[in-house]
């Protein structure tokens, strides 16, 4: 097997891993293989192995067993997992940034329903905290953007259901992610306008104004 340059070398056995995993057909639980046999089948150092490992535990890729029949077993995964890996599927299909903006604007008055339902004290002080730098950054577009985007990863932070924490922050940066390499010209009357709906926003979460939330929720989406 012949390892290209332009990752590092775990990287490169992360990816190998995976496209063995789909290529064999494996399901949570099957046995992949072991330490030596990735060794072996890469020709890496057993540092890269361990480095590559590592990396495949944190995406929930696979899971280790110890001992006679142990090694690197395919791991459960849960609906966010599934999503994330779905998004990086999709990524170059035309309309894959279409898709995930009509589904992220489906779910923002849910996430603002739960915000209100289930805001404290802390979490007040912190989304006013933020509409306050956003105000301060009105003629800085790219601090603008970046501030917006934290107000929206903190506001679904207070929701208690994980999953559309999960989905939601993860279709956000998806779609943010698109909108670094092609930046959006934004004149100075579409920013106070952003600012308008995102204070309204955050005013309901605070109050505890469910339906003010997701009315807000829905002026937000209409803006775009």
């Amino acid at each position: 097997m012949v390892l290209p340059a332009h990752r590092t070398r775990a990287e490169d056995v992360v990816l190998y891993v995976e496209d063995s995993i789909e290529k064999r057909g494996l399901r949570p639980g099957d046995h992949i293989g072991t330490r030596a046999d990735l060794r072996e089948q890469t020709g890496v150092a057993r540092a890269t192995i361990n480095e590559a490992i590592r990396l495949l535990q944190e995406r929930r890729r696979i899971a280790l067993r110890p001992g006679p029949g142990g090694g690197l077993f395919v791991a459960a995964t849960d609906p966010v997992v599934r999503l994330g890996r779905t998004l990086l599927t999709v990524h170059g299909e035309p309309l894959a940034v279409a898709g995930a903006i009509e589904v992220r604007e489906q779910l923002e008055p849910l996430v603002a329903a739960h915000a209100a339902q289930h805001r404290s004290a802390k979490d007040g002080r912190e989304l006013k905290s933020l509409i306050t730098a956003m105000k301060k950054n009105l003629d800085d577009v790219s601090q603008f953007v970046s501030i917006n985007w934290d107000l929206h990863v903190r506001i679904a932070a207070i929701s208690p259901n994980a999953v559309l924490r999960g989905t939601y922050v993860g279709l956000y940066e998806f779609v943010n992610q698109v909108s670094l390499v092609n930046p959006q010209p934004r004149d100075n009357d579409y920013m106070v306008r952003r600012l308008q709906v995102h204070t309204d926003l955050v005013t309901a979460i605070v109050a505890g104004d469910v339906e003010a939330a997701r009315h807000a929720a829905e002026a937000h989406r209409h803006s775009n």
